[in-house]
C-alpha cells in the first residue's frame, strides 16, 4: 500500500483505532474551557457565540478602505481588520522616494492622524474592534487610532482590537523590520505596559505563524517558531518588570489555515494545550485567563493560485471549515482572486458568505469541539505537539527565538520546508488542482482590482499640505521629547502619542527611532 503522510510529513496509518492512539481525557483533553483548553477557551464555544467574522480590507487611500469597511458591514461582518501599505508597514510618508510604487498598492496608506480620521470615518470604535496588520509602526498605528477616539468623543477606554505587532517573525519570514531586535522588543514591551494603564480592552500583540506559514514553513513549523516567539515576548515583557499575569491575558494569536484538513484541526487544538502547559508550568500564571490562547485565523494565500481562480472557493472553505472545527475566535476567508490582486468587492462578499454559510447551514455551531475523540485527530494532536516541542526545545538550547532568527536557524528551517515542497510540486508529487495536474489550456481572464496610478501623487500632496500648515515648533518639540525618552528607558508611546497629536507623520516618528535604534540589516 502507498505510505501517505501529512503537509508536515506526519506518517498517516491506514486505518485508527485504540491500538493506535492513547489518549487521556482528563489529561490531554479536558472539558471546553478547562485546563489544558485542547477542546476550546471556552465552555459553550460557539454555541453562545459564532466566531467573530473579520474580513481583511486595505487599499489604496484611506476613503477608498472606509467605504470597504462599510461595505463589509452592510454585508454581516462583525469586527473590522486592516492591512497597510508597504511604505507605512516600513516607516515612510507617501512622499518619500523609497514609497515610490508601493503607495496604496498592498493595503492603505496612512501617512498621518488625518489619513485615520478619513480611515474610520463613521465607523463606532467603542462598537466595533478593529485589528491592525502591523508590526514595525504598530505603536504609531495604535496611538493613531486611539488620538481619533479621543479626537472624536470616545472614551479610550471604551475600544478594542487587536494590533499585530509581532516582529519576530518580520526577521524570520516576511521581512518588514526598521529596527535591530533588541529595540524592537523594547517598543513591544513599552506597548505592554501602555496598553495596560491606558488601552485596557485592547490584544497588545497577535503572535502570528501566519505568516511564516506563508514562507514555506511547515504546520509543525509554524507551530513551534510561533510559540517559540510567544516564549520570547513573555520573558521579555518579565524582563522589563511587568506581572505576567498583569499581560499574558491581552496576548492573542494568529494562524494560517491550509488545505490539510485533519492536520489543520489537530494544529490549532495542539497549540492550545502547548500553550496552557507553557504559561502554566513555564511561567507560574495563576490566572487561568493568562493560559488561555486566543486566536485569530485566515486561510492561507499562498494556497490560492490563478491558474483557474474559481477553484480557490473550494480551497477558502475546506480552510474556513478547518479553523472552526479548531475553535478559532475570529476568522478571516481570502477571495478567490487575490491570486491576481486585491479581492474585487464580489471576490470579498464571497469571502465573507463562505464563513456565514459554515456558521449557519452546516451545524458546526452546534456542538464544542466535534471532531474531539477521532482516533485520528487526537493522535494527529499528540504527533503535532510532540514535534513542536522537539523544535522549542532546540531553539531554548540556542538562547530563545531572538538568538535563533540572529543566527539564522528559523530562517534556514523555514527554507528548507519551503524548497522540499515546491521540489514536490514540480515533481508532481504534490497535486496542486489546476496548476500540475487537471489544467485548463485555455482559460478565461477574470476581473481584477484596479489600482489608480493617480493615487501616490494626490497622497504625497496631502503629507505636503499638512506640513505647511501645522505648527511646525510644536512638532519639533514633541519629536525631541520622543528622542529623549527612546535614548532612556522611558516609555516611548507617551512622547510618540504627543508628537502624533500635533500632527507629527509617521515617517517623522519613525526617522527619530531610526536616528537612535539604528536599522537592521540581515548577516
Amino acid at each position: 500500500m502507498t505510505s501517505k503522510q501529512t503537509d508536515s510529513e506526519i506518517p498517516i496509518e491506514p486505518v485508527y483505532s485504540p491500538a493506535t492512539t492513547s489518549v487521556d481525557y482528563q489529561h490531554d483533553l479536558g472539558d471546553p474551557g478547562v485546563f489544558p483548553f485542547t477542546r476550546g477557551i471556552y465552555p459553550e464555544m460557539y454555541r453562545r457565540r459564532a466566531w467573530t467574522m473579520r474580513q481583511y480590507a486595505g487599499f489604496g487611500t484611506a476613503e477608498a478602505t472606509n467605504q470597504r469597511f462599510h461595505f463589509l458591514l452592510d454585508n454581516g461582518q462583525t469586527g473590522l481588520s486592516c492591512a497597510f501599505d508597504l511604505p507605512t508597514q516600513m516607516g515612510y510618508d507617501a512622499d518619500h522616494p523609497r514609497a515610490d510604487g508601493e503607495v496604496g498598492r498592498v493595503g492603505v496608506a496612512i501617512s498621518s492622524i488625518e489619513d485615520m480620521h478619513r480611515l474610520l470615518k463613521g465607523i463606532p470604535l467603542d462598537k466595533v474592534t478593529t485589528s491592525m496588520t502591523i508590526n514595525a509602526t504598530a505603536s504609531t498605528l495604535l496611538l493613531l487610532y486611539q488620538l481619533v477616539a479621543e479626537e472624536t468623543g470616545i472614551d479610550p477606554a471604551t475600544i478594542g482590537g487587536t494590533i499585530q505587532n509581532d516582529i519576530l517573525k518580520e526577521y524570520a519570514a516576511r521581512g518588514t523590520y526598521i529596527y535591530p531586535p533588541r529595540p524592537s522588543m523594547r517598543i513591544i514591551t513599552d506597548i505592554f505596559s501602555y496598553c495596560q494603564r491606558e488601552l485596557p480592552h485592547f490584544n497588545t500583540i497577535s503572535i502570528s505563524g501566519y505568516h511564516i506559514r506563508e514562507a514555506g514553513s511547515t504546520a509543525v513549523q509554524e507551530l513551534a517558531f510561533t510559540l517559540a516567539n510567544g516564549i520570547a515576548y513573555v520573558e521579555a515583557a518579565l524582563q522589563a518588570g511587568l506581572a505576567v499575569d498583569d499581560f499574558a491575558p491581552r496576548l492573542s494569536f494568529f494562524w494560517n489555515a491550509h488545505n490539510n484538513l485533519f492536520e489543520e484541526v489537530a494544529k490549532f487544538r495542539a497549540a492550545r494545550r502547548l500553550w496552557a502547559h507553557i504559561m502554566r508550568d513555564r511561567f507560574k500564571t495563576n490566572n487561568p485567563r493568562s493560559q488561555l490562547m486566543r486566536f485569530h485565523t485566515q486561510t492561507g494565500g499562498s494556497t490560492l493560485t490563478a491558474q483557474q481562480p474559481e477553484v480557490n472557493l473550494i480551497r477558502v472553505s475546506i480552510q474556513a471549515l478547518a479553523a472552526a472545527l479548531g475553535g478559532t475566535q475570529s476568522l478571516h476567508t481570502n477571495g478567490y482572486d487575490e491570486a491576481l490582486g486585491l479581492p474585487t468587492e464580489k471576490a470579498a462578499k464571497l469571502a465573507l458568505r463562505t464563513q456565514q454559510v459554515i456558521a449557519h447551514e452546516t451545524g458546526v455551531t452546534d456542538t464544542v469541539d466535534p471532531l474531539a475523540g477521532s482516533y485520528f485527530v487526537e493522535s494527529l494532536t499528540t504527533s503535532l505537539e510532540e514535534r513542536a516541542k522537539a523544535y522549542l526545545d532546540e531553539i531554548d538550547a540556542q538562547g530563545g527565538a531572538v538568538a535563533a532568527i540572529e543566527a539564522g536557524y528559523i530562517q534556514q528551517e523555514i527554507e528548507r520546508a519551503a524548497y522540499a515542497y515546491t521540489k514536490a510540486v514540480d515533481a508532481g508529487d504534490k497535486v496542486i488542482v489546476g496548476v500540475n495536474r487537471f489544467v485548463d489550456q485555455q482559460e478565461m481572464s477574470p476581473e481584477v482590482f484596479p489600482i489608480d496610478p493617480a493615487l501616490q501623487r494626490e497622497q504625497s500632496e496631502r503629507v505636503q499640505e499638512l506640513r505647511r500648515r501645522r505648527d511646525q515648533g510644536a512638532v519639533d518639540r514633541a519629536l525631541d521629547e520622543l528622542k529623549v525618552a527612546a535614548e532612556s528607558s522611558a516609555n516611548i508611546c507617551y512622547p510618540m502619542k504627543s508628537a502624533l497629536a500635533a500632527r507629527a507623520t509617521l515617517g517623522e516618528v519613525s526617522d527619530c527611532l531610526r536616528e537612535v535604534f539604528g536599522t537592521y540589516t540581515p548577516t
